[in-house]
């Protein structure tokens, strides 16, 4: 009997590829589609939803930039609707701990008259590894408006490992799966595990809202960087210094560590300058 077929959006991205490849291997059929895939899909032009819709039995549902996105909520109804109309049985989402515009997302989801999951997860240890961090590691220097704030780093290869589990197996529909790492940690020690790991001399530093956002036009424009600090401000308030249970309840087992992860990185030679 043939395995459902699954639509992974996002990728392109962290979690979307690692989710891609895993139902690839264990042979479910994949549409991949992402701004720069061979099936494009952009969430501003919902002209582009159809046909990575077409003929799928799920989808994994990865909004960029973020869920904490004004108009997240707006599109994230549009699209389960119209996976709805498209006959998909089940729609999992990929949410953001302690972020409020997420929490309208996944209402809206658990309300779209769909079979449902619900991964929800923070900080990606791998921001650190492939994300805008990465440059920074290189440099020595991490800058962020967390102050001392814990943090429960998680390993997207377990928020992968989750939304395959829920995707494929029924047992986990309706789910709430907050997925952390096994311990907390402040941005500080997070830098010092690098430094232990990678051999490189790296530091914390935290800085103002204010600093970030003007750091950050730069680089990426000022509406995203507008998004990045609000999104900062929001969850570095401590409302996720706490761990979740969902890699547990998924999958039977721990999370990884991030000092794991950070080895897995060093030996990769990710962070060499």
């Amino acid at each position: 009997m043939s395995r459902p077929s699954v639509l992974v959006t996002g990728a392109t991205g962290k979690t979307g590829r690692r989710v891609a490849d895993r139902l690839t291997a264990l042979g479910h059929p994949v549409v991949r589609a992402s701004r720069t895939s061979d099936q494009p899909l952009r969430w501003e032009d919902p002209a582009t939803w159809s046909a990575a819709l077409r003929g799928v039995d799920a989808a994994y549902l990865s909004y960029y930039p973020d869920l904490a996105a004004p108009e997240a909520p707006a599109v994230v109804e549009k699209f389960t609707a119209a996976a709805r109309d498209a006959g998909l049985r089940k729609l999992v989402l990929l949410s953001g701990r302690g972020e409020a515009n997420a929490r309208r997302c996944e209402e809206i989801v658990a309300a779209g008259g769909l079979a449902y999951g619900i991964v929800r997860a923070s900080w990606f240890a791998q921001n650190f590894t492939e994300g805008q961090l990465l440059d920074a590691v290189r440099a020595g220097m991490v800058a962020l408006p967390a102050g001392t704030t814990p943090e429960p780093f998680v390993d997207v290869d377990d928020i992968a490992d989750v939304a395959v589990a829920v995707l494929t197996d029924d047992r986990h529909i309706g789910g709430v799966y907050e997925v952390t790492g096994p311990r907390l940690l402040t941005f500080a020690q997070a830098a010092a595990e690098i430094s232990v790991a990678s051999g490189l001399d790296v530091g914390y530093l935290p800085v103002s809202a204010e600093q970030f956002h003007l750091r950050l036009v730069a680089e990426v424009g000022p509406d995203h960087a507008r998004l990045l600090t609000d999104l900062c401000v929001e969850v570095f308030d401590g409302r996720n210094a706490s761990l979740g249970d969902g890699v547990r309840r998924a999958l039977g087992r721990e999370p990884r560590d991030f000092a794991e992860v950070c080895r897995q990185a060093a030996a990769s030679g990710v962070w060499r300058r």
